[in-house]
């Protein structure tokens, strides 16, 4: 008998929320579960991860801080750690803005300031990197040019084996895929007029800023309602490559150890 598929969320940010999978996978028949990683205190451990082999996919989600903060917010390291056994199991992770750092981090790769910050909506272009990779792994099909929320002054290097998927005019790497059941993107595919009200509520010093890729208070504020649902749809099928990549190659393995099984006659 089939069992529910279980997600869990890694949550940084209070009434994040889980943004636009959400409905996606309540249409599958999930089961949600999630990690308040922002209601620890500062220097307080986390207590409650839930055990790998309870999860069948892990979105980590955005937030304020820096993958490098692991002296003010000592859980990123338990955090990074349980992705690190989770990647291992060959189980599928996607990682949002913080997210695809933190895992990046994970794997070994250094996350830094990248040289603008930038905050709006702008076009992520697929790159060629997929197109040098070992052919015989199936690449996730990044959108040619994708009109998507961008909110970050960091960036992420490539972790040794990753393949880039994206970049953009202010940020050379948006995109990520690491072995068949990893993808982690710098931008925010999961963003909602919620979601999106909610980072403008909490980030008054919006009017203030200023730079070449950041646009103003008012020009997020006035985002239409049809300019979330590319990226919504976008992170829809990647959530669906990540889940059948690592079906696909469980069943492989399976094949594979009752081959080897098989006692000569």
């Amino acid at each position: 008998m089939q069992t529910a598929l279980r997600v869990h969320y890694f949550q940084h940010i209070l009434h994040e929320g889980y943004g636009s999978p959400e409905h996606y996978l309540k249409e599958k028949g999930a089961v949600f579960s999630h990690t308040e990683f922002f209601a620890l205190d500062k220097g307080q451990q986390a207590s409650n991860l839930p055990s790998t082999d309870e999860i069948d996919l892990l979105i980590v989600m955005g937030g304020v801080m820096s993958v490098n903060d692991e002296a003010t917010y000592p859980w990123l390291k338990q955090e990074k750690q349980w992705i690190r056994e989770f990647i291992a199991k060959d189980k599928p992770i996607i990682g949002l803005c913080l997210g695809g750092q933190l895992i990046a981090s994970s794997l070994g790769a250094q996350v830094h300031k990248n040289k603008y910050e930038e905050i709006g909506w702008w076009s992520i272009f697929k790159v060629d990197g997929a197109a040098q990779h070992d052919p015989s792994q199936h690449i996730f099909d990044f959108p040619d040019d994708l009109i998507a929320l961008s909110w970050h002054n960091e960036t992420f290097e490539l972790p040794e084996g990753a393949v880039l998927l994206a970049g953009s005019a202010a940020c050379s790497k948006q995109a990520y895929q690491y072995k068949h059941n990893v993808l982690a993107f710098q931008f925010h595919p999961e963003i909602t007029p919620v979601n999106l009200a909610l980072f403008l509520e909490e980030k008054p010093d919006m009017e203030n800023k200023d730079g070449t890729y950041i646009q103003s208070f008012h020009e997020l504020m006035a985002t239409s309602l049809d300019t979330f649902k590319p990226a919504n749809e976008m992170l829809n099928r990647a959530i669906d490559f990540v889940l059948q990549a690592t079906a696909q190659a469980q069943r492989l393995n399976s094949v594979k150890a009752a081959k080897n099984n098989v006692q000569p006659t």
